[in-house]
């Protein structure tokens, strides 16, 4: 329990959105969960009751309409009469032949209103190919504005397979659901090409009411940085038993508070645990860690298994996995694509390359770590598709930082392009947090400046090897280095404008 103001209390649905996006934690979206389905449930109860009270209503209009309808037959019989009395003029005769006319002319749903009570729900025997027009308030019940309600599936339809934890991102999009979060919570069905080349698959989901079912496989974490933090923090509140190292032996204090293992060296961690993860810096630190003095190589006997998550080049992941495969381990490639907010919140999205039978057993960790991920195929694809992915985004980011300057020089509101921006096809979470760090000055790392310039410089080089232009990121990459020069290396991405304004 825990004390409010009330002056902190707002109304749901004003603020529902405002909310949702600064808070991205996974209880505070489990929260809105409920709260969604208490109203689904609630709607659901006041639709039906309106519904029956509405069909009442009907039902009781019908019976008044029939007993009208039953005096007016009374009346038409006796004008008949009438009309045969005077059957030998010529004026009787038209009087019959218009009453006829009149009834034969109408329709086939207005005969059937006509007719005699009958049991409900069953169909006139000469009126089976007509279509009874639906509720209108069963219309809204199947066609209301609630994100993702469905009905139970029958006994003969197949339940779908249902990961809460993968689809809590779009909590938040009830009304408008954004194009690039659907994009990315689409879980991929395996695409096996007959090159073989190439197979994408997300992690299978074995979480039940947003919990996941930890494997029982001891996992060893290296390096705790910005996003392996966040990686490790997920790895144990999902239950999974987890052993920590780093450079920096302090940082590990927190996990081990949390319930996290210490390992001495790499080559400790990775001879004590069945799975062991790492997440550096740059393509020096993750060889020095496989192969320096105390290395993860150290530790590797047959049936151990590697992934490694930092973001490198291809030839240096191969070359780990060469290494690593040579003493009998198990080698796979695991770059993450995020920021140390999504890391915090565990939804980060996993590309993986390598040893496939690993890779599913990676399964509840991923699951833990990220919101999903791909499989890519052999070693070295992933660590080229994420290069791929972050040169479009730090190209993406000097973009931005190049419009607000000038937007600033030519006498535009910054605050607007923003707005115009979050308006259009654009607006994403990215471009609106980048441009509010600009805009308040706030440069506090979330991906820092320093990697995505080397993520820059690995891409032009990947780019290079197979004698393919990027000379939109090698642009991209000159406005970073210039920034480097400014000493904002370990500021975030965003203070790549600082380059522009000085």
């Amino acid at each position: 329990c825990a004390w409010i103001k009330v002056e902190q209390l707002k109304p749901y649905h004003p603020h529902k959105e405002e909310m949702i996006k600064i808070n991205k934690g996974k209880r505070f979206q489990q929260a809105v969960d409920a709260v969604e389905e208490f109203l689904r449930k609630t709607k659901g109860k006041d639709q039906a009751s309106s519904h029956n009270s509405t069909e009442e209503k009907n039902r009781r209009n019908s019976s008044e309409e029939r007993g009208k309808q039953s005096a007016g037959e009374e009346k038409r019989k006796a004008s008949l009469s009438e009309g045969k009395v005077k059957k030998g003029t010529g004026e009787g005769k038209k009087r019959v032949s218009s009453v006829s006319s009149e009834r034969g002319s109408k329709s086939p749903l207005k005969r059937a209103q006509d007719q005699s009570p009958r049991k409900r729900g069953r169909p006139p025997k000469d009126e089976k190919d007509l279509t009874i027009p639906e509720s209108s308030t069963v219309k809204r019940v199947m066609t209301g504005t609630v994100a993702g309600f469905k009905w139970p599936p029958s006994v003969s339809e197949p339940v779908k397979d249902s990961d809460p934890h993968f689809h809590h991102f779009l909590l938040s999009q009830t009304e408008k659901p954004a194009v690039c979060y659907q994009a990315i919570t689409k879980k991929l069905k395996v695409c096996e090409e007959e090159t073989g080349s190439t197979s994408i698959q997300a992690a299978d989901s074995t979480a039940v009411n947003g919990s996941i079912t930890p494997t029982d496989k001891k996992i060893g974490f290296l390096g705790l940085g910005l996003m392996g933090s966040g990686i490790v923090s997920n790895l144990l509140k999902m239950g999974h038993t987890v052993t920590v190292w780093n450079r920096t032996a302090e940082k590990c204090d927190l996990f081990i508070q949390e319930g996290a293992r210490l390992g001495r060296t790499p080559a400790e961690v990775v001879s004590t645990c069945d799975i062991t993860f790492a997440c550096v810096s740059d393509p020096k630190a993750a060889k020095d860690l496989v192969l320096g003095p105390s290395g993860v190589l150290q530790g590797i006997r047959p049936g151990k298994c590697y992934v490694d998550m930092s973001t490198v080049d291809a030839d240096t992941v191969t070359e780990l996995a060469q290494v690593i495969v040579s003493r009998g381990g198990r080698f796979l490639e695991a770059p993450v694509s995020g920021n140390q907010q999504l890391s915090n919140d565990g939804m980060l999205v996993i590309l993986a390359a390598g040893d496939r039978g690993l890779y599913e057993d990676c399964s509840s960790c991923f699951q833990a770590m990220g919101k999903t991920s791909f499989f890519l195929g052999e070693v070295g694809n992933a660590a080229k598709m994420m290069l791929i992915v972050n040169m479009v985004q730090g190209s993406f980011m000097a973009t931005i930082a190049e419009g607000l300057t000038l937007a600033q020089v030519t006498g535009q509101s910054q605050q607007t392009l923003l707005d115009i921006l979050n308006q259009g096809q654009l607006a994403s979470i990215f471009l609106d947090q980048k441009c509010q760090n600009i805009l308040q000055g706030n440069f506090k790392p979330d991906f820092y400046l320093k990697y995505i310039q080397k993520d820059l410089r690995l891409a032009i080089a990947l780019g290079d090897s197979v004698n393919h232009p990027t000379p939109m990121a090698a642009a991209a990459n000159e406005v970073y280095k210039r920034a480097k020069a400014l000493d904002q290396s370990d500021n975030d991405m965003s203070a790549v404008y600082r380059a522009y304004i000085h």
